[in-house]
């Protein structure tokens, strides 16, 4: 085959576990927040998780698999996480401790969707390996820079439940674990379904939508001291959409 097994899943897992790591630790630096903070943060992750779908995710499904298999795994991540809505209700103000189990929850759900595309992401690094060396390494370095955000996106939920550093960042760091998985079959497969990656990278975007605007958004609202959520929610649209245009 050519290709180093080892190096190709060695790849992935860098470009994963220290691209998400790293956004976590920058989130997580902030420490315990008071409320306008809090609800800056919660904002602004909403904000980078809807320029990570709508500036890479949707267009990259676009691109790859055309519109029907993109908006089918649209379709689907929307439904299910509408799914588990439904199967476990929750109220968005309530006790101290049942709003930090919320926010637990709302992490664990982000990080699931960031893991669910960081597979057929590090497909790609997999594949790229294939064709060369050099292609698969640009991939890895873009995949890592592409996962900076998302790993900021899902600390903000854990900051606001007052996770502390060292843990925010080894569980953002494991959402990009399944980028390596990606890699070593890339690398065994050598091909994958433009269809099979369109449905996939649709799947997770529906999924994270679902997220924001059940969550993210209205508990910034919530939680605002004046528009302290609104400008959360913009910054991070704008730095989500700089980050992913100009470090990708």
């Amino acid at each position: 085959m050519g290709v180093n097994i080892w190096q190709v899943t060695m790849a992935g897992l860098f470009a994963g576990v220290i691209g998400t790591g790293l956004g976590g630790l920058i989130i997580a630096s902030i420490g315990n927040p008071g409320k306008r903070i809090l609800s800056f943060i919660l904002g602004f992750s909403g904000g980078i998780m809807l320029a990570i779908i709508f500036i890479d995710l949707l267009p990259e499904g676009l691109k790859i698999g055309g519109t029907t298999s993109t908006f089918v795994g649209l379709l689907m991540g929307v439904g299910l996480l509408a799914l588990l809505d439904f199967a476990v209700p929750h109220t968005h103000v309530s006790g101290e401790e049942d709003q930090r189990s919320r926010y637990i929850r709302v992490s664990i759900l982000m990080g699931l969707g960031i893991a669910m595309h960081n597979l057929p992401e590090g497909l790609a690094i997999g594949t790229g390996y294939v064709v060369s060396s050099l292609t698969g390494w640009r991939l890895m370095i873009t995949m890592m820079i592409h996962n900076i955000p998302e790993g900021m996106a899902m600390a903000g939920p854990m900051v606001a439940a007052g996770v502390r550093c060292p843990k925010c960042v080894a569980i953002t760091a494991a959402a990009g674990l399944p980028m390596g998985i990606g890699a070593l079959a890339g690398a065994l497969l050598g091909t994958v379904s433009p269809a099979t990656l369109a449905v996939s990278l649709g799947f997770a975007s529906g999924a994270m939508l679902y997220i924001v605007f059940d969550e993210l958004i209205p508990e910034a609202q919530v939680q605002a001291k004046g528009h302290s959520g609104t400008f959360g929610a913009v910054a991070g649209v704008i730095i989500g959409m700089a980050m992913l245009s100009y470090l990708g």
